[in-house]
């Protein structure tokens, strides 16, 4: 089992922090039953608590089987089918190697729920799309079809957007106001 724990949380976050908890709930519920995603065992607004996918993070997994990527491709058109795109797929620590070799994904916190239909969601979808397609050119290029080579060579407005603007602001706050760094996987 995997707790977060919000109680330790300072005063002035909690409220971004249970926000962030209770989104990973919904997210994790209406994901119920797919392999590949941690199950909800209980959530409150201090304490959301999911199941433990075995394996490692991307990053010390390394997967260079085109299979993995293929089944991964799978996961992300299930989450899409049932409304939910991740929004947070470009760190690696959010993709799973699996002791089977196959793919899981965590870390809710930020994803989003909408119609499958929406542009927002399919630009999101495809966000997602992208970013998985980053890492199998990192692990497994030659895997890569020439379809997979355009998608990455278009990124999208929204993630050029985010590179010039958000994302300087949110490396500003998050590692010189709150010190945070993007460790996850390392224990």
């Amino acid at each position: 089992m995997i707790r977060r724990d919000l109680a330790q949380v300072s005063w002035w976050l909690r409220p971004l922090a249970s926000r962030a908890a209770a989104r990973e709930a919904r997210v994790l519920r209406r994901l119920e039953g797919i392999d590949g995603v941690p199950a909800l065992l209980s959530a409150s607004r201090l304490r959301v608590e999911r199941s433990l996918i075995p394996g490692k993070p991307m990053q010390e997994g390394q997967p260079r089987d085109p299979g993995y990527f293929r089944r991964a491709h799978r996961l992300l058109r299930e989450l899409r089918a049932r409304g939910v795109v991740h929004n947070d797929l470009a760190k690696e620590p959010n993709w799973l190697v699996r002791d089977d070799g196959s793919p899981a994904i965590v870390d809710f916190q930020i994803a989003g729920m909408g119609d499958t239909r929406a542009r927002w969601f399919r630009l999101l979808a495809r966000e997602d799309l992208r970013h998985l397609l980053k890492h199998k050119r990192t692990y497994c290029p030659e895997a890569l079809t020439p379809v997979e080579k355009r998608l990455l060579a278009r990124s999208s407005w929204l993630a050029r957007t985010w590179r010039r603007t958000g994302k300087r602001v949110y490396n500003w706050v998050t590692r010189r106001i709150l010190r945070w760094q993007d460790n996850e996987g390392r224990g």
